[in-house]
């Protein structure tokens, strides 16, 4: 089949060079438009552009999708099926309509459960031990287009969304590719999703990544695995913002009792009280500085007896 890929992140990538190796033809990539980025603010172009143009392929960057120009040379084009894997845009019914199976979307949950924007991270934050990927066919609802496909992936124990997203991103191109062929030969009909099972998942903003040390150390761990690596959980110390890697729930915690936030430290392990018991901080990086152990950080820090993170 003559395809048009779309996509933006890197985790598409793995997608793209698949479905480039595949005996399907992509002679097109759609991704959003170069953005600002870093700290430096210069404009990047997207993960799938720059395997795209190393590629050889026309590439297609829509302020909109539902711009006259964008749908005129999809027309042109003339694609039998457009697979999707995190485009980032809301496709209008105009571009839908003109391939003629579609637009093939690869979503990194088992749907109908975490629809929505950031799948790996609410599994990960809802302590799911399974999670997958589907491919579904695109409709005008969040997500809830009839399902051709799927692959199941065990959440690992320490999985950050980091993680679990590389291990689908490599497992779901896969899934796509195979999709492709079912789509191409007629072996496969897409089944409407289960009306029952359904949970949303929004986008996860910088507020929601900041750590409740009120909640249980369980609660605490899978939040800060969950956002990381992006957003980037987070905390303040002293008014300052500390971004938070992966903590350890210590179950063999030996010292005296911790409240919510209060930090203990000793010469090589920081703790920190939740709203059961403490964890254990791994490393952290203060805002404007660089990356460091816990136990560097405290005692460059000096910390008094008593002092704590807010959680508030």
């Amino acid at each position: 089949m003559r395809l048009v890929f779309a996509g933006t992140p890197e985790p598409a990538v793995p997608s793209l060079d698949a479905l480039v190796a595949s005996p399907h033809e992509v002679v097109a990539v759609v991704t959003r438009p170069d953005a600002r980025a870093g700290r430096g603010r210069g404009v990047v172009k997207s993960p799938v552009r720059l395997r795209a143009e190393e590629l050889g392929i026309e590439v297609l960057t829509p302020d909109r999708p539902g711009d006259p120009e964008f749908l005129d040379r999809l027309r042109a084009i003339a694609p039998d099926a457009c697979p999707v894997v995190a485009y980032g845009a809301l496709l209008p019914q105009p571009a839908l309509d003109i391939p003629r199976h579609g637009w093939v979307n690869l979503h990194f949950s088992l749907l109908p459960a975490w629809r929505g924007a950031a799948p790996v991270q609410h599994a990960v934050m809802a302590g799911d031990e399974v999670t997958g990927a589907s491919t579904f066919l695109i409709e005008t609802g969040l997500d809830t287009g009839p399902v051709f496909g799927l692959m199941t992936e065990r959440i690992r124990p320490r999985d950050t969304a980091g993680d679990l997203l590389g291990r689908l991103a490599e497992g779901g191109a896969g899934l796509l590719v195979a999709t492709m062929d079912g789509i191409a030969d007629g072996a496969l009909t897409p089944v409407p999703q289960a009306s029952d099972g359904v949970s949303l998942a929004p986008k996860i903003e910088v507020e929601d990544a900041r750590v409740r040390w009120d909640r249980p150390a369980v609660a605490v761990d899978r939040q800060v695995r969950g956002c990381t690596p992006a957003p980037g959980a987070w905390s303040t110390f002293r008014g300052e913002r500390i971004r938070l890697l992966p903590v350890h729930v210590d179950e063999g915690y030996a010292g005296p009792p911790l409240a919510p936030g209060e930090v203990a430290a000793g010469k090589r392990e920081v703790h920190v009280g939740t709203g059961s018991g403490p964890v254990r901080l791994t490393d952290l990086r203060p805002h404007g500085r660089k990356q460091m152990t816990a136990a560097d950080w405290a005692r460059g820090a000096r910390l008094e007896a008593g002092e704590r993170f807010s959680h508030e």
